[in-house]
């Protein structure tokens, strides 16, 4: 048996959860991260320089940064993890990691709870053989007044019997479930999910402040796509943004294409949430990383112009078509973030609210060898996962 050969990339900025490393070295051993650090660490020879049998990667004036976690995405590549097959969920995979999308979770969108157990049954197998994270259901247990890209006609209290379904047809992959604490069983089933390890997301939601306030003593720990699809902040109704804004207990999601939120916006819950409280996510339907046209979306057709989806009939906002390096670079290059901070908000943040920051969000030694390489415009050159290049950089 021959031995795997290392790869090395030098000479980046190399963002570390200790901060930037500027002209750093990244060396990786099989699937997983052998030593990210500072040249001129060890005193005399340094054990993790490049030899002559490794394959090394000059990468000057780009930087390094750990392959990007989306916990919200329903689609991409043309093709949606509603279709039901996993063909047509791996094509979504494949869209979204050559943008840096390393670790993601299946979103579903509201359909009739057997469709929604069918289609459980089938990303909770692609979750065990290791392509996704988990799985994600966003309705059917959502307000009708605030339903958005869901069809109002297959919406439903959530009972927490039919909450229990779900959660038994994904088998333990379901790692989130959005719902409206409001309506009648919604603090039960934030109980029952809190209880088995499972998210439970605030979102779609006419909850009033209180009504909010409830849910996260309940065991409520993220706000689905905050702003979006729930009452505006009132100064006599503060509603559901300024409960889950304020409690340190809650992870906000944030969709960071210019669409959906206003730059002012974004930069006040970043201020008020704090670095290690948000996450990117891209909430991305079919057209993400292919354009215009008109795609399915669950039972729902959605029409994509210059990059914005809407439901043919309502023109109700469809989700996105972002990917998580516009994201990331928008984060950046527009918003005025800190690399760093965009980099707790696309990959640390959601890998620890998923479990999986043991392996992933962070680049140290022992964790998955998961990264993204970017030119100096912040335009990904290259993406790895588990060792292996998704795209490979031309800098060799």
């Amino acid at each position: 048996m021959t031995a795997m050969t290392r790869k090395v990339l030098t000479g980046a900025r190399v963002v570390l959860p200790s901060g930037v490393a500027e002209d750093a070295r990244v060396a990786v051993e099989g699937r997983t991260l052998a030593v990210p650090d500072l040249p001129g660490a060890y005193d005399g020879a340094d054990p993790y320089g490049a030899t002559a049998g490794d394959d090394t990667y000059e990468l000057a004036g780009h930087w390094i940064v750990p392959g990007f976690v989306d916990m919200h995405v329903h689609g991409g590549g043309g093709a949606s993890f509603s279709a039901g097959t996993a063909e047509e969920a791996l094509e979504v995979v494949d869209a979204h990691r050559r943008h840096g999308s390393t670790t993601m979770v299946a979103s579903t969108v509201t359909g009739d709870l057997d469709d929604l157990a069918r289609q459980a049954a089938v990303l909770s197998e692609l979750v065990e053989q290791g392509d996704l994270a988990g799985v994600h259901f966003e309705g059917p247990f959502i307000a009708p007044g605030r339903c958005g890209a869901h069809d109002p006609t297959l919406l439903r209290a959530p009972d927490p019997a039919d909450v229990r379904k779900l959660l038994d047809a994904a088998r333990g992959t379901a790692r989130m479930l959005t719902l409206a604490p409001e309506l009648r069983g919604g603090l039960e089933s934030v109980r029952l999910l809190a209880e088995h390890g499972v998210i439970a997301a605030v979102g779609h939601t006419d909850a009033t402040y209180d009504a909010t306030r409830q849910a996260i003593d309940a065991g409520a720990t993220v706000a689905t796509h905050l702003f979006n699809a729930m009452p505006g902040l009132g100064h006599r109704a503060p509603g559901p943004i300024a409960a889950l804004l304020e409690d340190e207990r809650v992870t906000v999601e944030l969709i960071n294409d210019g669409t959906h939120l206003h730059q002012a916006v974004l930069e006040m819950a970043f201020r008020h949430a704090g670095a290690d409280r948000v996450a990117f996510i891209t909430d991305a339907m079919g057209a993400a990383a292919v354009g215009d046209g008109v795609y399915p979306l669950g039972p729902l057709t959605v029409e994509v112009r210059d990059g914005v989806a809407r439901v043919v009939g309502t023109g109700s906002i469809a989700g996105s078509t972002l990917t998580m390096d516009q994201a990331f670079r928008r984060a950046v290059t527009v918003d005025g973030l800190p690399v760093a901070d965009a980099v707790r908000a696309l990959s640390t943040n959601p890998a620890r609210l998923l479990g999986v920051g043991d392996r992933v969000g962070s680049l140290e030694p022992g964790k998955d060898a998961d990264l993204v390489v970017l030119d100096a415009d912040f335009t990904p050159v290259g993406v790895m996962r588990k060792g292996e290049w998704v795209v490979q950089p031309a800098c060799v």
